[in-house]
């Protein structure tokens, strides 16, 4: 009885054994295959990030060389405008330069205009003088101004006889008012011109020809302004033109009246013009 006993209760220990395995080997099939889903999502999951991992790398490199291109532009941007800086800045130079050598040739320019204006006035003043002293009703007396000189032309038959060049006491009293202006202006010279007509002179011995004779006219009138009116011989030019400049044709007797003249050119010297400019040249610039 014991040994049946006995017996029983092995085969059911073995029994209840053999459940129990049968349990947990199920229990650790199901686990097992929870894990390997689990397993099998992660992976998938794993690739994703790997792949989004890949492409996210992709990008960076790409922006990357975006920014580097970004930076290189930028750099190339801040010298051009570094080098367009410094090429306003000549320029704004060379524009200020142009501008002040417009503004220095402007104003001796305007002083040079100026020299020329007192110039003219002087002129404008001796003409009006010359014009109330000797006369201008006269029609044998002409006064005028040409490039800024005085002329002044008298006709031959108020000066001398035909072929002679003793001066008339006409002459005389015309040239005394010649002589008083003159003597009011020191710093002038005047230049006395004898001009004939195309006659060839056929007189004395003394002259040769109607150079001889225009010479001599001229001549002859300085001594007079010199001796008898006291005018300075440093002034004074001797010329003789002959023939050779006539105002009109010597095809008549009229016209050939008309060529023979006297001509007394009244002009400043030239360096007391120059200084004049000079002068003005150095006077200060106008704020």
């Amino acid at each position: 009885m014991k040994k049946i006993l006995l017996s029983l209760s092995i085969i059911s220990l073995l029994t209840t054994s053999s459940c129990v395995s049968k349990k947990k080997f199920l229990e650790s099939e199901a686990r097992n295959k929870e894990i390997q889903d689990l397993l099998n999502s992660a992976t998938v999951k794993l690739n994703a990030c790997l792949e989004e991992k890949s492409g996210i790398n992709a990008s960076y490199l790409g922006l990357k060389d975006q920014n580097d291109n970004l930076k290189k532009n930028n750099s190339d941007l801040i010298n051009n405008m570094g080098n367009m800086t410094t090429l306003s800045t000549k320029g704004a130079q060379n524009i200020e330069k142009a501008l002040e050598t417009i503004k220095e040739k402007d104003l001796k320019i305007s002083r040079m205009q100026d020299a020329l204006t007192k110039k003219d006035s002087v002129t404008l003043a001796l003409v009006t003088s010359l014009k109330s002293s000797v006369g201008i009703s006269d029609p044998d007396i002409e006064i005028n101004v040409e490039k800024g000189v005085v002329f002044i032309s008298i006709a031959d038959k108020l000066m001398f006889k035909s072929g002679s060049y003793i001066v008339s006491d006409r002459a005389k009293e015309i040239l005394g008012k010649v002589a008083k202006v003159v003597n009011d202006k020191p710093t002038f010279e005047c230049m006395v011109e004898g001009h004939t007509d195309n006659v060839p002179f056929t007189g004395n011995a003394i002259l040769l020809d109607n150079w001889d004779l225009s010479v001599k006219r001229s001549t002859a009138i300085i001594r007079v302004l010199t001796k008898e009116h006291n005018v300075n011989p440093k002034q004074l030019i001797a010329a003789g033109r002959g023939e050779y400049i006539p105002l009109v044709e010597n095809n008549s007797v009229e016209n050939r009246s008309i060529n023979r003249r006297t001509r007394i050119v009244v002009l400043p010297k030239i360096d007391e013009f120059y200084d004049m400019i000079e002068k003005e040249m150095k006077k200060p610039a106008k704020q």
